[in-house]
């Protein structure tokens, strides 16, 4: 989905930048023979590992902007060593059209709203960014919107939650979805009653299914998930480049309802990917085999950069078209669902967690999702947070099994009884979710291959309060 915008982009970049240059040179590609929108296809993949970490940074960024000032954040370096990315202010600004979005879409109205940023607010990017986000919105809106950046902090949290919230028309709970989940989980036992909040929440950091937005939004009393839920689909490298609307996530949910329309649109049936959309005015994306590349702008330029995900990009006539060859016809769908007012016609990506997040049995990758869905099974919330951490390891006949360390509620103690219902959930997740899983459980010396532990609430070994969720440990 590359347009003249890109062209521009990588024009300017080809003949402004040392780096740029001094790649594009080692990779044989002369930037005279890129003039149209098609030749775009000859320009080399960039990425993390064969293009920023080869060059000085003062040779990646802007002359302009390496001399005036700038913003910088980190990475969260789940996959290797943080990287420190230099940002323009135009990210939050571009980001702000999203945040505008949320706040007009409210099922409550316009009233007095109160924001809870529950991101982590220090080197990384998500919270700062958000917060500033919101904040250009609000101002462009002259909405009364009040803002407290609580961090990744429960007890902060619950303090406004009880003390502060209850004089605002609605509140947004901002937070990586273990965390909000905890919030939600918890919310009564710290003496708040999320029904009379209007509570609507943002997440961002990685995906969740329909499953764990109905089971949030449920907790938390939200009157309408198509408009009071939101997932954004970030990273440090260029901040917020796409989200999930109403219409997309109405996309997604009418998927899930027919099998053979959600693996034509998603590819495999194994897992559930985020689906979102984005303003091809500020990035765009493009699907190589199925490896996501992006092109935007910052004080740090990416052109035809290889994101690290992985996942497939539609435009809106693209997914118009799918949905009528299942005799689904999406404008009358988004009439139904009473959002036609809401709707743009930006195209869509979709993208899945990364398969360097995931673990592997007998050749089998097990992602986090898997076990997500077996935690949020009828019951099970009451004892369990969903939060966890997965590893493969070997027994002393160097037999594989898989380990999965989970956290249990505030006050829960662990048991056999409960070791056991655990298990019997994620196996049968195991189960739905993956085939060659499927297949081997046929054997009874399945069991054998899910181990699980069980740790009290907020454990420093694998649950440390205060920082984001680990789901897979590295053997």
């Amino acid at each position: 989905m590359i347009s003249k915008r890109s062209l521009k982009l990588f024009k300017k970049a080809a003949k402004t930048l040392p780096a740029y240059k001094d790649f594009l040179e080692k990779a044989n590609c002369n930037p005279a023979f890129i003039k149209r929108v098609p030749d775009f296809a000859n320009v080399p993949i960039t990425s993390k590992k064969t293009y920023l970490q080869h060059y000085a940074q003062q040779d990646l960024v802007w002359p302009a902007d390496w001399n005036g000032p700038m913003a910088i954040c980190s990475t969260s370096g789940s996959t290797g060593e943080p990287y420190y990315f230099p940002r323009s202010k135009e990210l939050a600004e571009q980001a702000s059209w999203m945040a505008e979005m949320f706040l007009r879409n409210s099922s409550y109205g316009k009233g007095r709203t109160l924001v809870l940023m529950g991101f982590g607010m220090g080197v990384w990017i998500g919270g700062i960014i958000t917060l500033r986000a919101f904040e250009i919105a609000a101002e462009r809106m002259g909405a009364p919107v009040s803002f407290l950046p609580t961090g990744y902090n429960k007890v902060e949290l619950f303090k406004a939650l009880k003390n502060i919230a209850p004089g605002y028309d609605q509140t947004i709970i901002i937070g990586y979805p273990p965390f909000v989940k905890e919030i939600v989980d918890e919310a009564e036992a710290a003496g708040i009653d999320m029904r009379q909040l209007h509570i609507r929440l943002v997440f961002a950091a990685e995906a969740f299914t329909e499953t764990f937005r109905n089971y949030v939004s449920y907790k938390a009393a939200i009157k309408n998930p198509l408009f009071d839920t939101m997932n954004i689909y970030g990273s440090a490298d260029i901040g917020a480049m796409a989200y999930e609307t109403p219409l997309s996530i109405l996309v997604r949910r009418l998927a899930i309802e027919d099998p053979f329309l959600y693996k034509e649109l998603f590819g495999q049936m194994e897992k559930t990917p985020t689906l979102a959309q984005y303003n091809p005015k500020c990035i765009e994306f493009e699907a190589v085999g199925n490896e996501l590349i992006i092109t935007g702008n910052s004080a740090l330029p990416l052109i035809k950069y290889a994101i690290g995900d992985h996942g497939g990009v539609l435009t809106y006539k693209e997914m118009v078209k799918l949905f009528k060859r299942y005799n689904l016809d999406l404008s009358a769908e988004t009439d139904k669902a009473r959002i036609g007012a809401h709707t743009k016609k930006h195209p869509f990506v979709f993208v899945y967690e990364r398969t360097d997040l995931a673990i592997t049995l007998h050749g089998m990758i097990i992602y986090p999702e898997f076990i997500k869905e077996g935690l949020l099974m009828p019951g099970l919330p009451a004892y369990f947070t969903e939060r966890f951490s997965m590893s493969t390891k070997h027994d002393v006949r160097h037999n594989q099994f898989i380990q999965i360390n989970i956290e249990l509620q505030q006050g829960v103690e662990p048991s056999k009884e409960l070791e056991a219902k655990a298990l019997e959930a994620i196996h049968a997740s195991l189960v739905k979710k993956s085939s060659e899983f499927a297949e081997v459980s046929k054997s009874k010396a399945s069991r054998k291959l899910v181990q699980i532990v069980l740790w009290p609430n907020g454990h420093p070994r694998y649950f440390n309060p205060g920082v984001k969720q680990k789901w897979v440990e590295k053997s």
